[in-house]
């Protein structure tokens, strides 16, 4: 990855319902425009979001969607109202960022819950979106949702069971999702903490994640996590972004996609190759969830150094 580089611009936008959404821009001003949509929903942007840039090259533009991260006001708040926090919200906070910052057309990078929004974004607005490039791809399907609540319980028995029985329910997100609400703070410090555990157990591979030993993050985390996995990540009819692939023609694109990723066992990232006729999928065989090995980081940076020359 590049080295550490720090913003030259940040602030605080403004996107109504009283939300502020925090942004930060990255490398060469006069560079190739790039929007960096991270996962969760709700992890929030980290620094190392900004190394996949060369920022000589690139014009790098960071957001924590909202009420995570940085953005105001913070789901780690159990008051904080969620209803405004939609798919739809967070498409037009993109296209006010977009025209705020002026910039005619960029590049869409993202991972997991950052390629959900990044598809709907490209289907949304083709003509702002230059290239996507996404890895751990998602693709927003009920499927998905249940592959990662349900159907990897046979793969960590012990610790599905814990998971699915602090849901008190056999709709697991919303179960969750009520939890968070309660108001009670020990009832929801416990459920924000058994969603993590199993956050962490999915990912076999990798150390226990860092950011969940922060209350703050678990709550905010849980909370938005489980709010769109309960209404269907917001995005409409299920499969949608599969059925209207055909508006990402004429946008090229690379899909990085680990092969022992366990939340796309149902095949998503070859559905969404098939369906996306400018789409290159690569397969990287010794990667899961995450960007960390070497090919999976190979392929990444291979394609954004690609495309800073178009």
């Amino acid at each position: 990855m590049y080295p550490k580089v720090e913003p030259y611009a940040d602030g605080m936008l403004e996107v109504g319902d009283g939300n502020l959404v925090y942004w930060e821009q990255c490398g060469n001003p006069d560079g190739k425009p790039a929007v960096v949509l991270h996962g969760g929903p709700g992890s929030g942007c980290t620094a190392d979001h900004r190394r996949w840039f060369d920022p000589a090259r690139y014009r790098i533009v960071l957001l924590d969607q909202r009420n995570c991260g940085r953005s105001i006001p913070h789901a780690g708040d159990p008051v904080v109202d969620l209803t405004t926090n939609t798919t739809g919200h967070l498409l037009a906070d993109l296209e006010l960022l977009r025209t705020t910052l002026d910039i005619d057309r960029w590049l869409v990078f993202g991972g997991s819950w950052g390629s959900v929004l990044g598809l709907a974004y490209a289907e949304r607005f083709p003509e702002r979106v230059s290239e996507l490039v996404l890895f751990a791809v998602a693709t927003g399907r009920q499927a998905e949702v249940d592959l990662l609540t349900r159907g990897l319980g046979p793969l960590f028995p012990a610790a599905w069971e814990t998971f699915r029985a602090a849901a008190t329910s056999s709709d697991i997100p919303a179960g969750y999702a009520r939890r968070l609400a309660s108001e009670s703070a020990a009832e929801r410090e416990a459920a924000a903490a058994a969603w993590c555990e199993w956050e962490d157990a999915m990912l076999p591979t990798m150390p226990p994640s860092a950011r969940y030993e922060d209350p703050r993050f678990r709550l905010a985390f849980a909370r938005i996590v489980t709010h769109y996995w309960s209404n269907g990540c917001f995005l409409g009819p299920d499969g949608v972004l599969l059925a209207d692939a055909g508006r990402l023609a004429g946008i090229p694109g690379v899909l990085a996609q680990g092969r022992l990723d366990f939340g796309n066992l149902d095949g998503g990232p070859w559905l969404l190759a098939h369906a996306w006729p400018d789409a290159e999928l690569t397969v990287v065989d010794e990667a899961a969830h995450e960007t960390a090995t070497p090919g999976m980081a190979g392929t990444l940076l291979a394609a954004l150094d690609r495309f800073a020359r178009t």
